[in-house]
Protein backbone atom coordinates (compact mmCIF):
# COMPACT_ATOMS: atom_id res chain seq x y z
CA UNK A 1 0.00 0.00 0.00
CA UNK A 2 1.19 3.71 -0.89
CA UNK A 3 1.95 5.94 1.77
CA UNK A 4 1.18 9.25 0.32
CA UNK A 5 2.49 10.99 3.87
CA UNK A 6 6.11 10.08 2.59
CA UNK A 7 8.41 12.89 2.69
CA UNK A 8 9.40 11.97 -0.89
CA UNK A 9 5.73 13.33 -1.99
CA UNK A 10 6.33 16.43 -0.03
CA UNK A 11 9.53 17.57 0.67
CA UNK A 12 12.62 18.75 -1.71
CA UNK A 13 15.49 17.07 0.35
CA UNK A 14 13.66 13.65 0.87
CA UNK A 15 12.57 13.46 -3.49
CA UNK A 16 16.10 14.35 -4.10
CA UNK A 17 17.47 11.73 -1.85
CA UNK A 18 15.15 9.29 -3.50
CA UNK A 19 16.00 9.80 -6.74
CA UNK A 20 19.57 9.90 -6.49
CA UNK A 21 19.32 6.43 -4.69
CA UNK A 22 17.40 4.67 -7.74
CA UNK A 23 20.10 6.87 -10.15
CA UNK A 24 22.91 6.38 -8.55
CA UNK A 25 23.05 2.94 -6.83
CA UNK A 26 27.12 2.55 -7.04
CA UNK A 27 27.85 5.87 -6.31
CA UNK A 28 27.56 9.26 -7.93
CA UNK A 29 28.48 9.33 -11.20
CA UNK A 30 28.95 12.25 -13.58
CA UNK A 31 26.24 12.31 -16.16
CA UNK A 32 27.94 14.75 -18.25
CA UNK A 33 31.42 12.78 -18.82
CA UNK A 34 30.70 9.31 -17.03
CA UNK A 35 33.03 10.29 -14.59
CA UNK A 36 32.93 8.26 -11.40
CA UNK A 37 36.47 8.95 -9.01
CA UNK A 38 36.69 12.51 -9.23
CA UNK A 39 33.00 13.55 -8.28
CA UNK A 40 32.55 15.71 -5.36
CA UNK A 41 29.54 17.24 -3.62
CA UNK A 42 29.20 21.17 -3.48
CA UNK A 43 28.86 22.46 0.08
CA UNK A 44 27.84 26.77 0.54
CA UNK A 45 24.54 28.27 0.52
CA UNK A 46 24.74 29.86 -2.92
CA UNK A 47 24.55 26.48 -4.77
CA UNK A 48 21.72 25.01 -2.40
CA UNK A 49 21.74 20.79 -1.80
CA UNK A 50 22.24 18.42 -4.46
CA UNK A 51 24.92 20.14 -6.41
CA UNK A 52 27.75 18.15 -7.71
CA UNK A 53 31.04 18.75 -9.36
CA UNK A 54 33.10 16.74 -11.91
CA UNK A 55 36.53 17.05 -11.65
CA UNK A 56 37.31 14.97 -15.13
CA UNK A 57 34.86 17.36 -17.38
CA UNK A 58 34.83 20.46 -14.55
CA UNK A 59 31.19 20.47 -14.63
CA UNK A 60 28.80 21.04 -12.60
CA UNK A 61 25.14 19.13 -12.54
CA UNK A 62 22.36 17.58 -10.46
CA UNK A 63 20.70 14.17 -10.17
CA UNK A 64 18.24 16.13 -12.47
CA UNK A 65 20.96 16.53 -15.50
CA UNK A 66 20.10 14.18 -18.51
CA UNK A 67 16.87 13.41 -17.54
CA UNK A 68 13.28 14.22 -17.86
CA UNK A 69 13.51 16.41 -15.17
CA UNK A 70 16.28 18.78 -16.73
CA UNK A 71 15.90 22.64 -16.53
CA UNK A 72 11.85 21.83 -15.43
CA UNK A 73 11.06 24.74 -12.46
CA UNK A 74 8.62 22.04 -10.96
CA UNK A 75 9.70 21.07 -6.95
CA UNK A 76 10.99 17.02 -7.80
CA UNK A 77 8.74 16.27 -4.92
CA UNK A 78 5.63 17.06 -7.40
CA UNK A 79 7.40 15.07 -10.38
CA UNK A 80 8.01 12.21 -7.48
CA UNK A 81 4.40 12.18 -6.57
CA UNK A 82 3.32 12.72 -10.38
CA UNK A 83 5.38 9.36 -11.25
CA UNK A 84 3.45 7.31 -8.95
CA UNK A 85 -0.01 8.85 -9.79
CA UNK A 86 0.44 7.84 -13.16
CA UNK A 87 1.87 4.01 -12.66
CA UNK A 88 -0.49 3.26 -10.02
CA UNK A 89 -3.52 4.52 -11.82
CA UNK A 90 -4.83 1.46 -14.05
CA UNK A 91 -6.82 3.60 -16.81
CA UNK A 92 -4.09 6.46 -16.68
CA UNK A 93 -4.75 9.96 -14.89
CA UNK A 94 -5.19 13.08 -16.91
CA UNK A 95 -3.58 16.49 -16.95
CA UNK A 96 -6.43 18.22 -15.45
CA UNK A 97 -6.59 15.76 -12.83
CA UNK A 98 -2.63 16.21 -11.93
CA UNK A 99 -3.28 20.30 -12.27
CA UNK A 100 -5.44 20.05 -9.59
CA UNK A 101 -3.71 17.48 -7.15
CA UNK A 102 -0.49 18.96 -7.57
CA UNK A 103 -1.68 22.73 -7.57
CA UNK A 104 0.41 23.68 -11.28
CA UNK A 105 -0.85 24.69 -13.92
CA UNK A 106 -2.60 22.99 -16.46
CA UNK A 107 0.12 23.58 -19.33
CA UNK A 108 2.55 22.84 -16.80
CA UNK A 109 0.73 19.23 -15.95
CA UNK A 110 0.20 18.36 -19.59
CA UNK A 111 3.97 19.16 -20.04
CA UNK A 112 4.72 17.01 -17.00
CA UNK A 113 2.15 13.56 -18.08
CA UNK A 114 4.21 13.32 -21.45
CA UNK A 115 7.58 13.87 -20.11
CA UNK A 116 6.89 11.01 -17.48
CA UNK A 117 5.43 9.20 -20.23
CA UNK A 118 8.30 9.27 -22.53
CA UNK A 119 9.92 7.87 -19.51
CA UNK A 120 7.64 4.96 -19.30
CA UNK A 121 8.51 4.25 -22.99
CA UNK A 122 11.18 1.75 -23.47
CA UNK A 123 14.40 1.87 -25.56
CA UNK A 124 14.11 -0.58 -28.55
CA UNK A 125 14.39 -3.51 -27.47
CA UNK A 126 16.63 -6.29 -29.84
CA UNK A 127 15.42 -9.23 -27.39
CA UNK A 128 12.71 -10.61 -29.33
CA UNK A 129 8.92 -11.78 -28.23
CA UNK A 130 7.99 -15.71 -27.63
CA UNK A 131 10.65 -18.39 -28.33
CA UNK A 132 10.21 -22.61 -28.87
CA UNK A 133 6.62 -23.43 -27.09
CA UNK A 134 5.47 -19.86 -26.59
CA UNK A 135 2.86 -17.77 -27.71
CA UNK A 136 2.28 -14.46 -29.20
CA UNK A 137 -1.46 -13.10 -30.31
CA UNK A 138 -1.70 -10.11 -32.72
CA UNK A 139 -4.12 -7.86 -33.55
CA UNK A 140 -5.02 -4.05 -34.72
CA UNK A 141 -7.55 -1.37 -33.20
CA UNK A 142 -8.35 1.92 -34.36
CA UNK A 143 -8.45 4.97 -32.18
CA UNK A 144 -10.93 7.60 -32.73
CA UNK A 145 -14.32 8.70 -32.67
CA UNK A 146 -17.81 7.76 -34.35
CA UNK A 147 -18.66 9.88 -37.52
CA UNK A 148 -22.14 10.11 -35.88
CA UNK A 149 -20.94 11.74 -32.38
CA UNK A 150 -19.08 14.65 -34.18
CA UNK A 151 -21.03 17.90 -34.92
CA UNK A 152 -22.63 17.65 -38.65
CA UNK A 153 -20.11 20.28 -39.52
CA UNK A 154 -17.40 17.80 -38.86
CA UNK A 155 -18.20 14.77 -39.95
CA UNK A 156 -16.73 13.54 -43.26
CA UNK A 157 -18.38 11.34 -45.73
CA UNK A 158 -17.10 7.86 -46.28
CA UNK A 159 -15.75 7.49 -43.01
CA UNK A 160 -16.83 4.43 -41.80
CA UNK A 161 -14.92 1.57 -39.59
CA UNK A 162 -11.25 2.19 -39.44
CA UNK A 163 -11.17 5.30 -42.30
CA UNK A 164 -10.25 8.30 -40.89
CA UNK A 165 -9.11 6.73 -37.47
CA UNK A 166 -5.85 6.42 -36.45
CA UNK A 167 -4.26 2.25 -35.77
CA UNK A 168 -2.77 1.00 -33.00
CA UNK A 169 -1.17 -2.59 -33.94
CA UNK A 170 -0.03 -4.46 -30.68
CA UNK A 171 1.84 -7.87 -30.19
CA UNK A 172 1.22 -9.55 -26.58
CA UNK A 173 3.06 -12.48 -25.29
CA UNK A 174 0.63 -15.05 -23.15
CA UNK A 175 2.21 -14.70 -19.74
CA UNK A 176 4.58 -12.04 -20.55
CA UNK A 177 4.82 -8.00 -22.16
CA UNK A 178 3.41 -6.31 -24.94
CA UNK A 179 4.86 -3.85 -27.70
CA UNK A 180 2.06 -2.03 -28.86
CA UNK A 181 2.68 0.70 -32.39
CA UNK A 182 1.16 3.23 -33.90
CA UNK A 183 0.94 2.33 -37.91
CA UNK A 184 0.03 4.60 -40.52
CA UNK A 185 -1.68 1.35 -41.43
CA UNK A 186 -2.94 -2.33 -41.49
CA UNK A 187 -1.06 -3.95 -44.91
CA UNK A 188 1.32 -6.82 -44.90
CA UNK A 189 3.64 -4.67 -46.20
CA UNK A 190 3.38 -2.52 -43.02
CA UNK A 191 2.92 -4.80 -40.55
CA UNK A 192 5.17 -7.62 -41.55
CA UNK A 193 8.93 -5.84 -40.72
CA UNK A 194 7.13 -5.36 -37.00
CA UNK A 195 6.43 -9.00 -36.87
CA UNK A 196 9.57 -10.83 -38.11
CA UNK A 197 11.59 -8.31 -36.14
CA UNK A 198 9.69 -8.34 -32.97
CA UNK A 199 9.08 -12.07 -32.78
CA UNK A 200 11.19 -14.96 -32.70
CA UNK A 201 10.19 -17.19 -35.31
CA UNK A 202 10.03 -20.40 -33.49
CA UNK A 203 6.57 -18.70 -32.01
CA UNK A 204 3.39 -19.71 -32.47
CA UNK A 205 1.56 -16.48 -33.77
CA UNK A 206 -2.07 -16.33 -33.13
CA UNK A 207 -4.36 -13.72 -34.82
CA UNK A 208 -7.80 -12.96 -36.56
CA UNK A 209 -8.71 -14.09 -40.50
CA UNK A 210 -7.33 -10.72 -41.36
CA UNK A 211 -5.39 -11.06 -44.85
CA UNK A 212 -2.57 -8.94 -43.88
CA UNK A 213 -1.50 -11.87 -41.46
CA UNK A 214 -2.31 -14.97 -44.21
CA UNK A 215 1.34 -14.89 -45.97
CA UNK A 216 3.89 -13.52 -42.87
CA UNK A 217 1.94 -16.14 -40.81
CA UNK A 218 3.91 -18.70 -42.67
CA UNK A 219 7.07 -17.62 -41.29
CA UNK A 220 6.96 -18.53 -37.71
CA UNK A 221 6.52 -21.63 -36.39
CA UNK A 222 3.17 -22.19 -36.12
CA UNK A 223 0.35 -19.58 -37.74
CA UNK A 224 -3.49 -20.56 -35.67
CA UNK A 225 -6.50 -18.05 -36.95
CA UNK A 226 -9.65 -17.18 -35.28
CA UNK A 227 -12.33 -16.57 -37.62
CA UNK A 228 -14.29 -14.06 -35.65
CA UNK A 229 -16.71 -13.25 -38.93
CA UNK A 230 -18.22 -16.70 -37.72
CA UNK A 231 -18.55 -15.75 -34.52
CA UNK A 232 -15.42 -17.95 -33.73
CA UNK A 233 -13.71 -16.03 -31.09
CA UNK A 234 -11.85 -19.36 -29.08
CA UNK A 235 -10.94 -22.59 -31.06
CA UNK A 236 -8.92 -24.79 -27.99
CA UNK A 237 -5.75 -22.55 -27.16
CA UNK A 238 -6.64 -20.12 -30.52
CA UNK A 239 -7.75 -17.05 -29.26
CA UNK A 240 -6.56 -13.07 -29.27
CA UNK A 241 -8.58 -12.51 -25.89
CA UNK A 242 -5.19 -11.39 -24.54
CA UNK A 243 -4.51 -8.66 -26.91
CA UNK A 244 -8.34 -7.61 -27.27
CA UNK A 245 -7.98 -7.07 -22.69
CA UNK A 246 -5.27 -4.99 -23.66
CA UNK A 247 -6.90 -2.96 -25.95
CA UNK A 248 -10.20 -2.52 -23.65
CA UNK A 249 -8.15 -1.01 -21.20
CA UNK A 250 -7.06 1.25 -23.53
CA UNK A 251 -9.58 2.64 -24.87
CA UNK A 252 -11.13 2.61 -22.15
CA UNK A 253 -9.52 4.96 -20.76
CA UNK A 254 -8.98 6.99 -23.66
CA UNK A 255 -13.26 7.42 -23.74
CA UNK A 256 -13.25 7.71 -19.66
CA UNK A 257 -9.97 9.37 -18.39
CA UNK A 258 -8.02 11.02 -22.37
CA UNK A 259 -11.47 12.13 -24.39
CA UNK A 260 -8.81 12.75 -26.78
CA UNK A 261 -5.55 11.55 -28.00
CA UNK A 262 -4.01 13.45 -30.94
CA UNK A 263 -1.74 11.39 -33.46
CA UNK A 264 1.15 13.05 -33.06
CA UNK A 265 1.28 11.80 -28.91
CA UNK A 266 -0.56 8.65 -29.94
CA UNK A 267 3.05 6.66 -29.33
CA UNK A 268 3.62 7.49 -25.88
CA UNK A 269 -0.08 7.13 -24.63
CA UNK A 270 0.78 3.60 -25.69
CA UNK A 271 4.26 3.75 -24.27
CA UNK A 272 2.28 4.37 -20.91
CA UNK A 273 -0.32 1.73 -21.43
CA UNK A 274 2.92 -0.32 -22.42
CA UNK A 275 4.53 0.08 -19.21
CA UNK A 276 1.76 -0.88 -16.39
CA UNK A 277 1.06 -3.62 -18.68
CA UNK A 278 4.59 -4.82 -18.48
CA UNK A 279 5.31 -3.98 -15.11
CA UNK A 280 1.44 -4.92 -13.78
CA UNK A 281 0.82 -7.02 -10.16
CA UNK A 282 0.50 -10.27 -11.53
CA UNK A 283 4.04 -10.22 -11.90
CA UNK A 284 4.91 -9.26 -8.60
CA UNK A 285 5.01 -5.87 -9.26
CA UNK A 286 3.56 -3.41 -6.80
CA UNK A 287 3.02 0.69 -7.07
CA UNK A 288 5.71 1.61 -5.45
CA UNK A 289 8.44 -0.89 -7.51
CA UNK A 290 6.62 0.32 -10.88
CA UNK A 291 7.00 3.86 -10.03
CA UNK A 292 11.13 3.29 -9.25
CA UNK A 293 11.16 2.00 -13.05
CA UNK A 294 9.37 4.68 -14.21
CA UNK A 295 11.79 6.95 -12.62
CA UNK A 296 14.97 5.01 -14.50
CA UNK A 297 13.70 5.72 -17.65
CA UNK A 298 13.85 9.51 -16.64
CA UNK A 299 17.61 8.56 -17.58
CA UNK A 300 18.84 9.69 -20.90
CA UNK A 301 15.88 11.36 -22.01
CA UNK A 302 14.79 14.94 -23.00
CA UNK A 303 11.13 15.70 -24.21
CA UNK A 304 11.41 19.86 -25.12
CA UNK A 305 9.55 21.47 -27.94
CA UNK A 306 10.41 24.27 -30.27
CA UNK A 307 9.60 27.48 -29.49
CA UNK A 308 7.26 29.47 -31.67
CA UNK A 309 10.10 31.63 -32.89
CA UNK A 310 11.96 28.69 -34.66
CA UNK A 311 12.00 27.05 -37.82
Amino acid sequence: MTDLTNPIYNDETAAREHLEAIRWVDGVSCPLCGGLDRVKALGGTSMGDGWYHCGDCRRKFTVRTGTIYERSHIPLYKWVLATHLMSASKKGMSAHQLHRMLGITYKSAWFMAMRIREAMRPLNSSEPMGGSGKVVEADETYIGGKETNKHVSKRKRGNLGGKGKEVAFALVERGGKVRSFHVADVTGKTLRPILVTQISRDTTLITDEAGQYRNVGKEFADHQKVNHGIDEYVRGEAHTNTVEGYFSILKRSINGTYHHVSSEHLKRYLGEFDFRYNTRASLNIDDNMRAIEAIKGAEGKRLTYRRTNQA
